[in-house]
């Protein structure tokens, strides 16, 4: 058979927690090239010049969510990624940013709250495709923006090694 199965799943310790913490985006055109070894990136080619930016998240706003998608009639899967983010204060400068983000098909790679990172927009890019801008009603309210991003893959993201993370804004 094609598509063996390699191993089980066995239940451990209770140590996984939700929630991610930053975000690095970058034009997928800025990125050359990836290193992959089972599952797991280990080198990020940018192009000349070219840096990640990263964005810091407010604890317990933002996640990310990766849908499998299959058509047993079709023989077909896919994964459906959708990132969400909230920036707080509306502000000139985060408002420019968020155009540059809407234009751009983007590549991002995403920090969890387990230390682990994860890569979106491998080989078909990710696009911003929802989100507002928003007072609040009351003093307490949210003033700032929710953003929504979305990718289509073959398979689900890939883990970024955390040795080469501090690589990315450089």
């Amino acid at each position: 058979m094609a598509c063996a199965l390699t191993q089980g799943y066995t239940l451990d310790c209770r140590d996984s927690l939700g929630g991610i913490t930053e975000v690095y985006f970058i034009e997928k055109g800025n990125v050359s090239s990836t290193t992959e070894a089972s599952g797991v990136i280990t080198a990020i080619t940018k192009g000349a010049g070219k840096v990640f930016r990263k964005y810091e998240l407010v604890p317990g706003t933002s996640s990310l969510t990766e849908n499998i998608n299959a058509n047993v009639q079709n023989g077909t899967v896919f994964y459906a990624a959708e990132l969400s983010i909230i920036l707080n204060k509306l502000q000139a400068n985060t408002r420019n940013e968020i155009l540059l983000l809407a234009q751009n098909t983007l590549v991002a790679v995403v920090g969890d709250n387990n230390g682990k990172y994860w890569y979106l927009g491998k080989v078909h890019g990710l696009n911003m495709s929802g989100g507002n801008g928003a007072t609040g009603t009351a003093q307490g309210d949210r003033s700032g923006y929710t953003l929504t991003f979305s990718a289509s893959e073959s398979a689900l993201a890939p883990e970024v090694a955390s040795g080469i993370i501090a690589g990315l804004t450089a």
